[in-house]
């Protein structure tokens, strides 16, 4: 049997939010029609102090096939996880990159301390 092998460089990124994973999945087909890409949708359960919810997790890979660099994955995530906070009706979420973590917040407390 012949194959194909190709390789690029690792590069992940993940979109961490919380939300109903059903309409996730719905903003992801979405998106994923729209801008020509591919994804990953997971549940996680966040357990924090003081309570729990249920959210998403959106993975983006350096996909061989299309290769891409890390700042236009990068891009194409914070692009995603915007649409997913308006659509979600969530008030922030965490991108995890190869090399930070970032959190974005819409919340009008947090919006006040940036100021």
């Amino acid at each position: 049997m012949m194959t194909q092998r190709k390789s690029a460089p690792t590069v992940r990124y993940e979109i961490l939010i919380a939300g109903d994973i059903g309409q996730a999945r719905q903003v992801c087909r979405e998106w994923c029609m729209e801008a020509g890409a591919c994804v990953t949708v997971e549940p996680v359960d966040y357990i924090y102090t003081g309570g729990e919810e249920a959210g998403i997790r959106v993975g983006f890979i350096n996909y061989p096939r299309f290769p891409a660099d890390d700042g236009s994955i990068g891009r194409r995530a914070a692009d995603l996880a915007r649409i997913l906070m308006v659509r979600l009706c969530q008030q922030s979420y965490s991108i995890v990159g190869p090399n930070e973590t970032v959190w974005y917040s819409r919340r009008p407390a947090d919006m006040a301390n940036a100021a």
